[in-house]
């Protein structure tokens, strides 16, 4: 038995709660050992125990914004854009499965192989996704995205280059004026961010009810939050996006925000835009503002309604006002189009 699992033995018989960098409390556990203790060992096993072991330090760094596990020998992080591979290592599969079971414990989700795949939300923003064997063929992997702070304003974004002072104030006028906007883009191209900055030009008045599936917008004034969750370890207890969208219309909303439209809930929010709810916001995967309507009109029709696709489409273009396109060019994330739904079809009204 090697050192760090002699640690991890001990002070598990021990029953010593332990916290991130409590190598004292492990050095305790084993004190009677007669050989000395070798201080990264401890280290070491205090990882296999707390938290997400290992990569624990790396969400810590706040220049990191994604963690990515693929082997227990191979860590990635993206830092400033970049995708670097770390030193990081787990000791093995089973250290890194144990890490997820962990982090998701407390959230009354699970991960075996009946339910090889989890999404979760961290204590501190960060969102979690885990596939293990028999779904990852070649051994556990976890994705992690890191909780960011908002940035404030849209000048904060104009002076990052995220967008110049044009767009911005095209962007002010349309969330005064009660626009409602559609915001699409790639994984990791902003769209969260710009609804938080966005969120600062809601008159504090206005009561906002937000939806997602993960928790992470962080917008101001008079609002309220509500995520979805998946089924329990007895496959009950589930909140749908699109359950949650219905109990929103009964909440008295100004406006209602779904984080990301991916699945049938498109049709209660597009009627939501056209029944009231004017100043209303979304995101949407899509690669353009014309995908991104033509993707919330398959989404849309994804569900068990009946509503005729021709009366989708045209509720479609009569709710979303307004498409704002992101993307992530060499590390760096950029509005790229704001276009405005006129008809059939969408009108660039500003660009990159």
């Amino acid at each position: 038995m090697g050192p760090v699992n002699r640690i991890v033995d001990r002070v598990v018989a021990a029953g010593i709660p332990l916290r991130r960098g409590d190598v004292a409390r492990a050095s305790a556990a084993i004190a009677a050992e007669e050989a000395p203790l070798d201080p990264h060992a401890a280290s070491r096993a205090v990882d296999e125990l707390v938290g997400l072991g290992p990569i624990e330090p790396l969400l810590a760094d706040p220049l990191v914004t994604d963690v990515l596990v693929n082997h227990p020998d191979e860590v990635w992080v993206e830092r400033g854009g970049d995708l670097v591979r770390t030193g990081v290592t787990f000791s093995g599969p089973d250290a890194v499965v144990a890490a997820v079971e962990r982090a998701i414990a407390p959230l009354g989700l699970r991960i075996d192989r009946a339910s090889p795949a989890v999404d979760a939300r961290l204590p501190d923003g960060s969102r979690l996704h885990a596939v293990i064997p028999p779904a990852a063929v070649d051994g556990p992997v976890i994705a992690v995205r890191r909780f960011r702070a908002a940035m404030a304003s849209l000048s904060d974004l104009v002076d990052s280059g995220a967008i110049d002072q044009a767009g911005a104030d095209l962007l002010t006028d349309a969330v005064r004026a009660r626009r409602n906007l559609l915001v699409c883009g790639g994984t990791g191209s902003g769209k969260t961010t710009l609804l938080n900055v966005l969120s600062a030009e809601i008159p504090a008045t206005e009561r906002v009810v937000t939806i997602e599936d993960s928790a992470e917008l962080q917008l101001r004034g008079h609002v309220v939050r509500l995520e979805a969750r998946p089924p329990n370890a007895e496959g009950a207890g589930e909140i749908t996006l699109r359950t949650l969208v219905r109990h929103a219309l009964r909440m008295r909303p100004d406006r209602i925000v779904v984080g990301e439209v991916r699945g049938p809930e498109a049709l209660e929010l597009i009627q939501a835009m056209s029944t009231g709810h004017a100043g209303s916001m979304g995101t949407v995967h899509a690669n353009g503002p014309d995908e991104a309507l033509w993707r919330l009109e398959t989404l849309a029709l994804s569900g068990d309604s009946r509503i005729p696709e021709l009366a989708v489409r045209r509720m479609l273009r009569a709710a979303i006002e307004i498409v704002v396109h992101l993307e992530r060019r060499s590390g760096r994330r950029r509005v790229v189009a704001i276009d405005a739904v006129e008809g059939e079809n969408t009108r660039a009204v500003w660009s990159w």
